[in-house]
């Protein structure tokens, strides 16, 4: 194998897949990149046997060839050299050779034959996207996955394809966070399935927030997407998901809209005097006002107010205002709508506008569960 590359190219090719590489691994070629060349053109595949990536660039190839090599080590030296352009060639007895103007390098790899190949996705159900609608989708739903191993099937976002709309879900069981984008799949199909947070973070580093073709490939086990000369693969998660829409609040008899960012200040103000275990705040509602207070023994009181356009009784319910903020910062627009039923019921966060009775659930929606109210 031999060709020619710019180093630009291959440092973003290397920056694409070395994050899947596992940093301990009893299987020595995991540690290690696959690199083949053919037809002008170099492909890095990288895996873990649960997630895998595949990136392609262009390449001057001079002798098409396969050689894997030690992923680490390969991604820092792309990354300290200074030349424009690389060549790379490679003997039969898998030594890397790697010239950068007047410098040279040579690096032991392993047979590209030992490495595993990315699943087979033949006859898979392919549903299309714009890379901008499933990257917001993931945005919206992964930072409320469970980070908890005894959790699961929750550690994972959950997509729902049916009635030609795909739905997907975060939840930890004290927040969720659920986001639908319309599809052409057939309104009769009907896919189920919890991909890897891995695989998503993946996903979210490959897709761009344009309105160019993503394809979303899945199987019973696995799913692939598609996107601007990458794919990844990833298994998923097994396991049966709860079913969510038990948790989602349709009605709320407190119904009031707040600047986001305004909020967000406050929120991070307050949050100041939460310790890790006493992660609560008091949400107060009063005619035209919101306020919200920390009292902790160990570090003291913080009380913030804002403006609500609220005329209703007095309202009082208590949530963690790390999570709180968690949602804000995945809304995107100038004002957020909040609804309470009561203090022991979960509230519920959109961008759009909320009615005291949904007869459809916004899009996208937030679910915060609240905690015991301490006595003032």
């Amino acid at each position: 194998m031999k060709f020619i590359i710019s180093r630009q190219e291959l440092l973003e090719l290397v920056s694409s897949v070395q994050n899947i590489v596992a940093p301990k691994t009893p299987i020595p070629i995991l540690s290690n990149f696959l690199l083949e060349a053919h037809d002008s053109r170099l492909v890095l595949t990288a895996t873990d046997l649960t997630v895998g990536v595949r990136c392609t660039g262009s390449a001057k190839v001079l002798e098409a060839g396969a050689t894997t090599l030690p992923a680490r080590r390969f991604a820092q030296l792309v990354r300290e050299l200074t030349s424009s352009h690389l060549e790379i060639s490679t003997n039969t007895k898998d030594v890397t050779t790697i010239v950068a103007d007047a410098s040279s390098f040579r690096i032991h790899g392993l047979p590209s034959q030992e490495f595993p190949g990315l699943p087979d996705m033949t006859g898979a159900t392919r549903v299309p996207f714009t890379q901008g609608q499933l990257k917001d989708a993931f945005y919206r739903t992964s930072f409320a996955v469970s980070k908890e191993d005894s959790r699961y099937v929750l550690t994972g976002v959950f997509c729902h394809l049916s009635n030609g709309s795909a739905v997907f879900v975060g939840t930890d069981g004290k927040r969720l966070a659920r986001t639908s984008i319309p599809t052409t799949l057939e309104s009769k199909a009907n896919h189920e399935c919890i991909i890897p947070l891995k695989a998503v973070e993946e996903i979210l580093k490959t897709l761009t927030d344009e309105n160019e073709p993503a394809t979303l490939s899945i199987l019973a086990d696995k799913i692939a997407i598609e996107a601007n000369d990458s794919m990844i693969v990833s298994k998923l998660l097994t396991g049966d998901y709860p079913d969510v829409d038990r948790v989602i609040p349709n009605q709320s008899s407190c119904v009031v809209s707040l600047h986001r960012e305004e909020l967000m200040s406050l929120l991070r103000q307050v949050a100041l005097f939460t310790t890790e275990d006493s992660q609560s705040a008091r949400f107060t509602l009063a005619k035209g006002e919101l306020q919200v207070m920390a009292n902790t023994m160990d570090v003291g009181e913080g009380k913030v107010s804002m403006p609500a356009n609220y005329d209703g009784q007095r309202f009082d319910i208590a949530f963690n205002p790390l999570y709180f903020l968690d949602i804000l910062r995945h809304s995107k627009n100038e004002t957020v709508s909040l609804g309470f039923t009561d203090a022991y019921n979960p509230g519920i966060i959109s961008d759009g506008q909320l009615a005291s009775s949904q007869k459809e659930l916004p899009n996208p929606l937030f679910v915060l569960m609240p905690l015991r109210l301490s006595e003032e």
